[in-house]
């Protein structure tokens, strides 16, 4: 007679290919929102790091469907290598901004809302007793 065998999830596994996802989507919907975590993606790459150690764990622990730990493997890895292609690899093949003033060039007016809502123009701080000159610093985004 046959012991009766139950199913055990695997939750490394699943746990890991859980967190690839939500390491994708948190980027995309949150993390991306604050200069710290957007330009240098550090804490989703930690999460990525997590998902991979948790899905190797599960898939070295996976003994009765094996395919299916090893097809839940891949597709977690893949989510994390198209991140890392997508941030690092794809940011670069921007195009080149044509109509961006040089390092040195001199820019043209214009008038912005400072954090109080007040516009504020590039000619109005340069007229300012006192003023030596104004530094502009242009991120470059692509969201």
């Amino acid at each position: 007679m046959r012991a009766h065998m139950t199913r055990r999830i695997n939750w490394p596994l699943w746990s890991g290919f859980a967190l690839s996802i939500a390491a994708w989507f948190s980027y995309y919907n949150f993390l991306i929102l604050f200069p710290v975590t957007r330009d240098a993606p550090w804490a989703t790459l930690i999460l990525f790091a997590i998902a991979i150690v948790l899905l190797v764990i599960g898939l070295r622990k996976a003994v009765g469907r094996r395919i299916v730990a090893w097809i839940v493997t891949v597709l977690g890895i893949g989510i994390g290598a198209f991140f890392c292609a997508a941030v690092f690899i794809g940011a670069r093949l921007l195009p080149a901004s044509e109509h961006a003033p040089g390092i040195g060039a001199k820019a043209p007016g214009f008038v912005l809302l400072d954090t109080n809502r007040r516009p504020v123009a590039l000619s109005q701080l340069l007229a300012e007793p006192g003023s030596k000159g104004v530094i502009l610093i242009f991120y470059r985004g692509y969201w």
